[in-house]
């Protein structure tokens, strides 16, 4: 009985029949009983244990998933368009779009900033202070591009007028109508004056050195087209 009820070779199981030879048969099954029960309370006790960690793991696995999705899903939209070759990047103006701005008249300001209208939009322009959403695509003057929100996936949106962004841009984008596309020709002054510096895929650009920016006015927050 005792090897069934304790550990073969405990000490405890050793000692517990040496030293009591006449133990009532009552007695070894009151024991008998209260070690079956302490050893069913160990077993429910470790299979709870069991149960829990197993359940933890499966928690852990599941979150592990998700976050690798969402990472994956995260990383695959932030590199649209990021590896490819130049020519298939995705741009503002196509092949097509080029031939034409060749006979596009082009527009000067009195800060030097030059600009053609690919498409003129409609309704209102933007105040001074108020929030736009803009697609961009920023090239060098060889037409490598350095900056994109179309790459992005999203339009980039900012408070035109509050010298949130370049010169160039905030003065470009203010005259535009919704809808409305243009190609910026920025000088250096109205540029980086610090530069950008070269990345993977991506030109350096030299301080207040001159940029192009096509740019397209997608929506201003708070202003609708007027209906006629």
């Amino acid at each position: 009985m005792a090897s069934l009820l304790l550990p073969l070779g405990s000490a405890f199981g050793k000692g517990l029949f040496a030293n009591h030879q006449g133990i009532s048969s009552d007695r070894v099954q009151g024991l008998v009983v209260r070690c079956s029960t302490l050893d069913l309370k160990a077993e429910a006790s470790r299979a709870s244990e069991w149960r829990d960690e197993f359940n933890v793991i499966k928690r852990r696995d599941l979150m592990g998933l998700v976050f690798g999705l969402s990472g994956l899903f995260i990383d695959s939209f932030d590199a649209k368009g990021a590896g490819l070759p130049p020519e298939q990047k995705p741009r503002l103006c196509d092949d097509t779009c080029e031939k034409e701005l060749e006979n596009v008249p082009m527009v000067t300001t009195e800060s030097g900033l030059q600009y053609k209208d690919i498409k003129v939009g409609e309704g209102p322009s933007p105040p001074v202070g108020f929030q736009v959403a803009a697609n961009y695509v920023a090239m060098v003057p060889s037409g490598q591009i350095f900056d994109s929100s179309l790459e992005k996936g999203l339009p980039y949106i900012f408070r035109v007028g509050s010298d949130q962004v370049i010169k160039g841009l905030d003065e470009g984008i203010l005259s535009m109508k919704i809808g409305g596309k243009r190609r910026l020709y920025i000088p250096g002054s109205l540029a980086f004056p610090k530069g950008l510096t070269s990345a993977p895929g991506r030109p350096r650009v030299a301080a207040n050195s001159p940029v192009v920016f096509d740019v397209s006015l997608e929506y201003i927050p708070g202003l609708e087209l007027d209906e006629e």
